[in-house]
């Protein structure tokens, strides 16, 4: 199964240049945040596969303008073709009380209140979210850093991916478009990737 992952920054190729033969072979869209609406709307009008998304720190606009067609994943477990999805969008919180920004505390009371969801989807496969984890290709300013409670989120269920944007590949040697985390597959998905999910027979 190919996914492409969206996040942070328009793609050119596959925006200004597109043809439907790049996206013909994508089976799912996910976006991790910071996106204009219409943009996600373009493929999900243009492209066969559904769009999934998470909000990043910039997409309180979607509140009165969602992308249409699209599908929000926050604080929700979602599953495709027998792989469960589980979005929790938004950053670390660097202006008190900003909409898509939270302390640590907060992100890990919004993975609590998770716990019936967890429970009753036996975990989850790929963890979408708009901000990395905490000492995994984030950065130390306030803004970039991670949750550590996404890294307890991996140790707990072992996903096979971790899908999140944010820390764009101008930012220096922090950007990494793949990394390992214990079994999980970290992969940033600023500006575009696609990835080869294994079918589950």
């Amino acid at each position: 199964m190919k996914i492409l992952v969206l996040s942070d920054h328009e793609s050119k190729s596959l925006y200004d240049y597109y043809t439907p033969e790049k996206l013909k072979d994508i089976d799912l869209i996910i976006s991790c945040g910071d996106l204009k609406a219409s943009y996600l709307t373009f493929f999900a009008t243009f492209s066969k596969a559904p769009v999934f998304y998470v909000m990043g720190n910039h997409d309180v606009r979607y509140l009165d303008n969602p992308p249409e067609g699209c599908t929000c994943i926050e604080d929700d477990i979602v599953t495709f073709r027998g792989v469960r999805i589980l979005g929790l969008g938004g950053s670390m919180e660097y202006i008190p009380d900003s909409r898509n920004q939270y302390t640590e505390k907060k992100m890990a009371r919004r993975i609590r209140r998770l716990w019936w969801k967890l429970w009753r989807h036996k975990g989850f496969d790929i963890l979408v979210t708009h901000a990395p984890a905490r000492e995994v290709n984030d950065l130390p300013d306030l803004p970039h850093q991670g949750f550590s409670c996404f890294r307890d989120l991996m140790d707990k269920y072992s996903p096979k991916y971790f899908l999140h944007g944010h820390i764009h590949s101008n930012y220096g040697n922090a950007f990494k478009r793949e990394d390992k985390y214990g079994n999980t597959v970290v992969v940033n998905g600023y500006e575009y990737c696609i990835i080869d999910y294994p079918e589950i027979p």
